[in-house]
């Protein structure tokens, strides 16, 4: 069974680049959602008027990994306690949020907020926020870790995010 979910968590490279290391994703998509401007370019949504977030779109088959663990991963790569930023990256395009399909995705969501939040010492500020249009990203964002593998950003940000990954879920690795 085909499932996807809309998340944002910062820089969608990190995203990306840990969740293609699963076995089940099928498909991760680097995309804006959440604003108001139709079809925003990566220029436009990193100003932050937008009001879009750089997320991605992650397919996965729920019969090879569960959705739960699609979720907690999401949980474990990024840092859910920092509004709107991750690390050095500041701003609402770079918010905790989840982008539910459906009231039932909703409640999905839900139920891994409450979980990650016994992992936390602070308060989770992800959102769960209408889903929206969702425009893909340029062409060079999409699987943008395994195109640039040496640049500096996903040396010191990506890669570190995708092995938090890779150490808690390596029963799921490709």
């Amino acid at each position: 069974m085909t499932t996807s979910f809309v998340l944002a968590g910062g820089c969608f490279w990190c995203l990306d680049a840990a969740y293609r290391q699963l076995r089940g994703v099928e498909q991760v998509i680097s995309c804006y959602t959440g604003g108001t401007t139709p079809n925003p370019n990566y220029e436009q949504v990193c100003t932050g008027a937008t009001g879009h977030a750089e997320a991605v779109e992650v397919v996965f088959d729920e019969t090879v990994i569960p959705a739960e663990v699609i979720l907690d991963a999401f949980f474990t790569m990024h840092d859910p306690t920092q509004l709107n930023r991750q690390g050095a990256d500041v701003g609402t395009q770079y918010r905790s949020a989840m982008f539910p399909h459906d009231d039932a995705q909703r409640e999905v969501f839900e139920a891994a907020i409450e979980r990650a939040s016994q992992w936390y010492d602070a308060p989770i500020v992800t959102t769960i926020e209408p889903l929206g249009e969702v425009t893909p990203a340029e062409e060079y964002h999409q699987d943008f870790f395994a195109k640039n593998p040496t640049q500096g950003y996903c040396l010191a940000v990506a890669v570190p995010k995708a092995n938090k990954v890779r150490a808690r879920f390596a029963e799921y690795l490709r």
